[in-house]
């Protein structure tokens, strides 16, 4: 018996043409077009979540680094007294407080700043 695959083929094509909605030309319309499209954004979408990461990840260091420079200390001489200092508190949270709390920032920084000395 011949299987011709109406309903089936139409919304699988239509799942596409939704997810293609608000793209230019052809693109958004039919189905071969469409298909790529959405293909080729899932594949973005996917690569970027892992690189929003990383791009966050050096914002924060450029953060605390900036911040750090400002008590005489690079980076990695910050990082470094704070892990002396036992002092577990990581990057998010240290590029907020330099950014929105600079005097909480000032007595982490004093204390890697001895934890440092003191080695």
């Amino acid at each position: 018996m011949r299987v011709k695959r109406g309903i089936v083929r139409k919304r699988k094509h239509n799942k596409y043409r939704k997810a293609a909605k608000g793209y230019r030309d052809r693109r958004g319309t039919c189905f071969k077009l469409s298909k790529d499209a959405v293909e080729k954004a899932l594949v973005y979408a996917y690569r970027d979540r892992k690189v929003k990461k990383r791009e966050f990840r050096r914002l924060w260091i450029t953060r605390i680094n900036a911040a750090a420079r400002l008590f005489d200390l690079s980076y990695s001489k910050f990082m470094r007294g704070l892990s002396l200092a036992k002092v577990e508190l990581d990057r998010k949270s240290l590029a907020d407080i330099a950014m929105n709390n600079p005097e909480s920032f000032a007595k982490i920084a004093e204390k890697a700043k001895g934890a440092l000395a003191s080695s």
